[in-house]
């Protein structure tokens, strides 16, 4: 399987403030490298040039939670392609899951799950369901109403607030994101009826154990397959419609609330809109919006 890696520039001055962050990592020495470091799924080389090269599985979430950054506006990315990105099972009934605003500065971190079962899923197979990255707001909005209509579901909805606490408690992405998806099976476990759903389906976005450790009673029983691109299941396309729904309804009402256009993703708009954000409503309430942690915070502040 191809990797995915991304370099980008990195003032060298900050090296150790990195590797204090890196604490779970192993380091070792590297040909022309002030160090490298090797973690679950990712190894980040720190070059003397001034050049920061990461590889792995874990690309995309090493750089949302230690450079803070979106994705969508690196330099260098190369994503996995899959000659089959379509996952082949024979569940009868499965659950699926997927999340929305985990790049995203502004707003909160959304997880869904949807349940497939013979009673739905040729309904929902025909509604063209597909990712959500694939789809417009108003195609992901009439789709999620349908969905809901049609499925057990769930939405964990963590706000900034929220997001910003249970952060400082984990200090890992991958572990927040792990509860947030255990949570939405659980959910779905403790509304089917005992024992008719025992299979589940995410994307991989870490250390296969991350959610595995973080399911309770009911998911420790269940069958859970993790998969880059899981989006081409039906259960996890359905999930990831849900909460990019979730995810546009709540930056509108927090744009609403605020009186400010909170943008989504972490581009120069989004260093614009904090920027007016704080001027207006002061430094102490960038909480109840924004995912500090993010490089984009110690830009304003």
């Amino acid at each position: 399987m191809p990797t995915n890696s991304y370099s980008q520039k990195f003032d060298i001055s900050k090296s150790q403030e990195l590797k204090n962050k890196l604490s779970n990592f192993s380091f070792e020495e590297a040909a022309h490298a002030l160090w490298r470091a090797k973690g679950s799924g990712v190894t980040v080389t720190l070059y003397k040039s001034g050049k920061i090269l990461v590889q792995g599985t874990g690309t995309e979430n090493f750089i949302h939670e230690y450079l803070g950054q979106n994705v969508e506006k690196q330099t260098t990315l190369n994503l996995p392609t899959e000659k089959n990105d379509k996952i082949e099972h024979s569940f009868t009934s499965w659950i699926g899951t997927d999340e929305s605003g985990k790049g995203d500065y502004f707003g909160p971190l959304i997880i869904a799950s949807v349940a497939i079962t013979p009673k739905n899923q040729e309904i929902l197979g025909n509604l063209g369901i597909k990712d959500s990255k694939k789809l417009d707001d108003k195609q992901i909005a009439q789709l999620a109403i349908k969905i809901k209509q049609n499925s057990l579901f769930s939405i964990v909805t963590i706000t900034p607030q929220k997001y910003n606490e249970i952060y400082k408690s984990f200090n890992n992405l991958n572990k927040l994101l792990a509860w947030g998806h255990a949570r939405a099976i659980e959910n779905i476990l403790e509304k089917a009826p005992d024992g008719s759903i025992k299979n589940a389906i995410s994307d991989k976005f870490g250390d296969e154990s991350f959610i595995k450790n973080a399911l309770m009673k009911n998911g420790k029983n269940i069958n859970l397959i993790q998969r880059i691109r899981a989006e081409s299941d039906l259960a996890v396309a359905s999930a990831s419609v849900l909460a990019r729904d979730e995810f546009v309804k709540r930056m509108d009402k927090l744009s609403s609330e605020f009186g400010i256009s909170l943008p989504k993703g972490a581009s120069s708009l989004v260093l614009e809109a904090a920027k007016e954000f704080v001027n207006k409503h002061g430094k102490s309430q960038l909480n109840k919006v924004a995912k500090l942690h993010f490089k984009t915070t110690k830009e304003i502040l």
